[in-house]
């Protein structure tokens, strides 16, 4: 029975996490799941207005996902390998225009 028990569990773990991928506007406690961050952080977050948020009524804190999204993928660090072609992608521009 406590096999099942947890195997439900995490079922109902699986559906809320999908049920928050399809949403389009998160509230503060699903955009701390959903950023893994802790509501302390995100709290920081939102009022260094590092992240971005809205407060429609001046209180409470929602999220829009696509938003999250693309604060999540800035500040791309190049792989080594990229660093590399870029680096002898201007040797070779620059003895070009010599």
């Amino acid at each position: 029975m406590d096999e099942i028990l947890k195997r439900l569990e995490i079922i109902e773990k699986h559906v809320l996490d999908q049920n928050i991928i399809l949403k389009n506007v998160l509230n503060f406690n699903e955009a701390c799941q959903y950023l893994e961050l802790s509501q302390s952080h995100l709290y920081k977050l939102t009022s260094t207005g590092a992240i971005p948020h809205y407060k429609p009524n001046g209180k409470k804190i929602y999220f829009n996902r696509q938003e999250l999204d693309e604060w999540l993928q800035r500040n791309r660090q190049s792989s080594q390998d990229e660093i590399e072609q870029q680096a002898a992608d201007y040797i070779i521009n620059k003895g070009r225009r010599f």
